[in-house]
């Protein structure tokens, strides 16, 4: 066999069920071999971004790695956005490259650029290919750091006359570990913190939508009563309905959820991401009482400068501090004041549930629909723009990765080709993206990838005509903005040119009977809404407002 076979029998080998992407001339021989696989499927896509977005999507839902795939040069360069978003957002993911053969890459040369250099900022790992024999022990280490905590993608380039050569080596078979759990002294040292508390909350971040650590973690609250408020990515992570959930925290703004965090005397970090929510914005004065437990070591900042680190396994260090109050059951905490941040916020949360208007929609109420329409385990994507923060205030879950929102490289153009590799990995599962306007067109031309999948999301696009986002922040900071304006297609006929349904609601009264309306429909969807955007400053209003008295 060749070096391109070996290459597809080793990702078999490690499990590797997707490929998405473009090939190109220099990949050829490895996209042959990868046609023979009857394990491996490739999905073609119609831009390099939207195969690693559903790559990044994959990877968040399953915890194990999908492969994206492009050429050298434009190619690669086409999968770098989407890369860089999955690696922050920690996702398993694998980065395909070809590349021109090694005889030419010394010299300048038709489409050649240092690919693995540019790769090298994104990702774990980036490697290139020179040996044919050292296929196995690339691609087992390449997995193996893709899933290791925290996850992330990792880069390998196959240049085309290696990946035509000759190879003998055999597939490396993977061996799963369990990972290390803290020492029993430090768990016993923050145990005893956490006695010496009366109003400990915990602030869940990312590693907490494993689900052995949602598992334990419900287990800690339901036995404690400590209140939890999830980042952004973390949604789920606790069950909305349960007393304890605080909702989510992350706005830049000081927000209703904030005041739990002034309260505390004991703050609980578990899996938190500082790349989500920066601690200036919650430990400004840099004396709150911090409790970090997580699979690595705590970030180093000046505002997030924890008292105990519980490094290692977030699962089983849960089960550490489980084990501790089951002995100790008997903790004094006074939860009073974040009751009442539970109750002001699901006040927002419900305030226009009943909306009854015409003409534009308020996000809440879109929000609130696009909750009763899906079940439990039902999936929401969000793309990035301002519906994206009101997706974050707004829309609660009941279970660990049912709320896939990017927010730590925060690239639009997500959401799309994310709901059509969800709604690939699981076609029963009600799949809803909602994106603005502008990130939906950023990807629009993957609209015909999911037609000729037969794949079935449903995509809601609130239309403003403008970058939403970009005109809120600048209308705070210098009570204007710049010209953020564009123009928009015929959504109707977009929709029927790439063979999907469409939908335009313009009464708020009639969203959640037609959103019912498209997930009942054979094939993709589309239900575009025009947004009520006058809600951003309202809410900039309220938050302002907030102040340090509950």
């Amino acid at each position: 066999m060749n070096a391109a076979e070996l290459f597809v029998k080793c990702l078999e080998a490690e499990g590797i069920e997707y490929i998405f992407g473009v090939p190109g001339e220099e990949n050829a021989d490895f996209v042959m071999a990868l046609e023979q696989s009857k394990q491996i499927r490739f999905v073609l896509t119609r831009h390099e971004q939207g195969a690693a977005f559903m790559a990044e999507v994959y990877g968040r839902l399953t915890g194990n790695p999908a492969a994206c795939l492009g050429t050298l040069g434009p190619g690669a360069t086409n999968l770098i956005t989407g890369v860089a978003d999955a690696n922050m957002d920690r996702a398993p993911m694998l980065v395909l490259t070809g590349q021109g053969a090694v005889t030419r890459l010394h010299k300048e040369s038709h489409q050649v650029m240092d690919v693995v250099g540019m790769f090298e900022p994104v990702t774990k790992w980036a490697t290139s290919i020179w040996d044919p024999n050292t296929i196995p022990e690339i691609i087992r280490k390449s997995v193996r750091l893709a899933r290791a905590e925290k996850p992330g993608a990792v880069h390998i380039e196959l240049p085309e006359d290696v990946a035509a050569e000759t190879a003998t080596g055999e597939p490396m078979q993977p061996k799963r570990f369990r990972r290390s759990a803290p020492d029993d002294k430090i768990v016993d040292r923050a145990f005893a913190m956490l006695r010496d508390a009366k109003r400990p909350v915990i602030i869940a971040g990312n590693g907490c939508i494993r689900k052995r650590a949602s598992k334990q973690l419900r287990e800690f609250c339901e036995a404690t009563g400590i209140g939890v408020m999830t980042t952004f990515m973390a949604k789920g992570a606790v069950d909305m309905d349960a007393d304890y959930c605080l909702y989510t925290i992350g706005l830049g703004s000081k927000d209703r959820v904030s005041k739990a965090i002034d309260d505390a005397d004991l703050v609980i970090t578990l899996g938190f991401d500082m790349v989500e929510y920066h601690p200036f914005l919650w430990n400004p004065n840099r004396d709150k009482t911090i409790i970090h437990a997580d699979f690595q070591p705590a970030e180093i900042d000046a505002n997030y400068h924890p008292d105990v680190e519980l490094v290692g396994d977030l699962a089983h260090t849960l089960w550490m501090l489980n084990e501790r109050v089951t002995a100790e059951p008997a903790l004094d905490f006074d939860f009073s004041r974040q009751q009442q941040v539970r109750e002001q916020m699901w006040a927002d949360i419900a305030e226009h549930a009943e909306d009854d208007t015409r003409g534009s929609i308020r996000p809440q109420k879109a929000l609130w629909d696009a909750r009763e329409v899906l079940g439990p385990d039902d999936l929401l994507l969000s793309d990035v723009g301002a519906h994206k923060m009101w997706i974050a205030r707004h829309f609660q879950c009941h279970e660990p990765n049912t709320c896939l929102i990017p927010n730590g490289f925060c690239s639009m153009g997500f959401a799309l080709p994310g709901a059509i590799a969800a709604s690939l990995l699981d076609p029963d599962r009600r799949v809803l993206a909602i994106a603005g306007d502008g990130g939906f067109l950023m990807n629009v031309q993957e609209m015909e990838t999911a037609t000729r999948l037969g794949v079935s999301p449903v995509v809601m696009v609130w239309e403003d005509g403008g970058y939403g986002l970009i005109a809120w922040k600048q209308e705070n900071e210098f009570d204007r903005h710049t010209e953020l304006s564009f123009g928009n297609p015929d959504w109707l006929k977009l929709a029927e040119s790439f063979g999907w349904h469409g939908h335009r609601v313009e009464n708020s009264a009639d969203l959640k009977a037609t959103l019912e309306e498209a997930f009942n429909e054979d094939g993709p969807s589309l239900v575009v809404i025009p947004i009520d955007y006058r809600e951003n400053q309202i809410l900039t209003r309220k938050l302002g407002e907030i102040t340090a008295t509950i």
